[in-house]
């Protein structure tokens, strides 16, 4: 019989291409540079298949990357309320992904990006382009402080998840949520919204 060619029939085995396909543009060009069309030449399928099995590059990249939650789902009542509380709810919200189930599926993403480059690029990118880029296009700052001030903001979350899910020092390991917020609330707050001229710009 002669050798099928062309592109593939849709099925689990193509499921796993366009996620392979997936995380290697996404992780060489980043989520802006990398498109659901060139992902689908990759994986050798119609693009159509990827919004098929992904519905978008948003889901397709959550799926790449195995993240333990939906940043859109979670985020709406992170901004909800007052600028002023951002940062209080922000760690709130984050403590309560890490303490719960899904924490696992972190936990295991963020030892992985520790000692593999391509799955740290996947983490960067969905800490910027998922989470910080949607916080911080809330408000009124100056956009040549973004990337600082989401940097600085993800050193307190990622070092607290660190310390509390791995290294597991204590008090912070066993310390009640509302204690760490009431603890690291105001930073990540000043981070956001206050004044840098104390921090170095690089």
């Amino acid at each position: 019989m002669a050798r099928r060619t062309g592109r593939r029939p849709g099925n689990l085995d193509t499921r796993q291409a366009i996620l392979d396909a997936a995380r290697a543009a996404f992780a060489e060009r980043g989520f802006d540079g990398a498109s659901i069309r060139a992902v689908a030449a990759a994986a050798q399928v119609d693009p159509a298949l990827v919004h098929h099995y992904f519905g978008s590059k948003d889901r397709l990249f959550l799926a790449a990357v195995h993240a333990p939650v939906d940043p859109g789902e979670l985020l709406p009542g992170v901004l909800a309320g007052d600028h002023a509380g951002l940062g209080e709810r922000l760690v709130r919200a984050f403590l309560g992904v890490w303490d719960s189930p899904a924490g696992t599926a972190a936990v295991a993403l963020l030892r992985s990006a520790v000692s593999n480059e391509w799955t740290a690029r996947l983490l960067r990118e969905f800490l910027v382009t998922q989470v910080l880029r949607r916080i911080l296009d809330q408000l009124d700052v100056d956009p040549a402080e973004r990337p600082l001030r989401g940097s600085l903001v993800a050193s307190q979350l990622i070092g607290l998840a660190v310390l509390r899910h791995v290294v597991r020092l204590e008090p912070v390991a066993s310390a009640a949520p509302e204690t760490l917020v009431a603890a690291i609330g105001p930073t990540v707050q000043r981070y956001l919204t206050g004044d840098l001229a104390d921090v170095p710009a690089g």
